[in-house]
């Protein structure tokens, strides 16, 4: 399928099922899709990412994977008040890459493309650049700080897991490049090759902890994940924000995205979202399904101890590798942001 009938059905369901809403603010796309031609190919591993602006400052459940019209969408929910300031959502590292370009899919309010026009235009600006970049940092620093060693083992992991790999963000916003989610170590190593510092990625691959696996090992972690996520599709009941992502209309991208990685030879690259999936799926298992949870920890216990962490005590002597991993990484985004022609003063 091409980017652009994704687009068009992406508007078709906003325009059903968000835009009666009492509290629908606006819509516009986000995610790995922003930026992309209406030709470009849309692989079966992605999805067209929207984002419903709603005046509900607690807004319900994103209703997260769902499959229309033969198209695979994400819909996630973002209060009115968070795009209030278009400085703020110029700050944030995880905000202004949608409205870089017009991504707006609905505006009744006219007030979207007021910020967008001024993010546009502002948004390769180098302090701009640098603001979020330090907003990437500061979700390293705080989330990690943040981790509680007295939580399930498999939230303590996801818990250290997700700001390690942030680790990656923080290069991919210096070099203007969207901040990805799944494909985020791939993303950091083109970044790093093109700007002549390649040397710093397996030095992220440590801190994630896979660089000395070989790709028989993390194909043999993905077959078991496929288990996993298989069962917990099944007995899933209670939701959480990232349920849609354990769903028959999310195995696309969970394990045949991992799958097409590995088979291209990107196997380290595959690690994060294996592992990212593997403790999601235990979160569901421990609250709907607890003897299959155990059942089937052992396989997830097998990947983490492959990747150096087997304890709470593990979880944060990595928390303080990558803390002290920080000021290196600021050198090389320092760099990068002085040799990027993409960023005006």
């Amino acid at each position: 399928m091409k980017v652009g009938p994704g687009r068009s059905t992406a508007a078709a369901w906003v325009a059903r099922y968000a835009q009666p809403g009492a509290g629908f603010r606006g819509a516009y796309f986000s995610g790995s899709t922003v930026g992309l031609p209406d030709d470009a190919e849309l692989p079966p591993s992605s999805d067209i990412d929207i984002v419903v602006v709603t005046a509900e400052d607690d807004p319900p459940a994103k209703p997260g994977k769902l499959r229309y019209r033969g198209t695979l969408l994400e819909v996630s929910y973002l209060p009115w008040s968070q795009l209030q300031s278009a400085d703020d959502v110029l700050a944030s590292y995880h905000l202004a890459g949608s409205f870089r370009t017009d991504t707006i899919i609905d505006d009744p309010t006219g007030h979207l493309r007021t910020v967008q026009a001024h993010i546009s235009g502002s948004f390769a600006a180098r302090h701009w650049v640098r603001r979020r970049c330090q907003d990437a940092r500061h979700r390293i620093e705080t989330r990690l700080a943040a981790i509680d060693p007295s939580a399930p083992f498999h939230e303590q992991v996801m818990a250290c897991l997700f700001p390690t790999g942030v680790t990656t963000h923080v290069l991919l916003v210096a070099a203007l490049r969207n901040p990805t989610v799944r494909l985020r170590y791939l993303a950091a190593r083109e970044v790093l090759a093109d700007y002549g510092h390649l040397g710093l990625y397996p030095e992220l691959l440590d801190l994630l902890g896979c660089r000395h696996l070989p790709a028989r090992r993390i194909q043999h972690h993905l077959r078991e994940l496929t288990k996993t996520f298989d069962a917990t599709a099944e007995v899933a009941k209670t939701p959480f924000f990232f349920s849609s992502d354990i769903t028959p209309a999310a195995r696309p991208i969970a394990i045949n995205g991992s799958q097409d990685l590995i088979d291209r030879g990107d196997h380290h690259e595959a690690v994060f979202w294996i592992i990212a999936t593997f403790a999601r799926c235990h979160t569901i298992l421990a609250a709907d399904a607890p003897e299959l949870h155990h059942a089937l920890a052992p396989a997830f216990r097998s990947a983490v101890t492959d990747l150096g962490i087997s304890s709470s005590e593990d979880i944060l002597h990595r928390a303080e590798e990558v803390i002290r991993f920080l000021p290196r990484l600021w050198r090389t985004t320092e760099d990068i942001l002085a040799s990027n022609p993409g960023i005006g003063e």
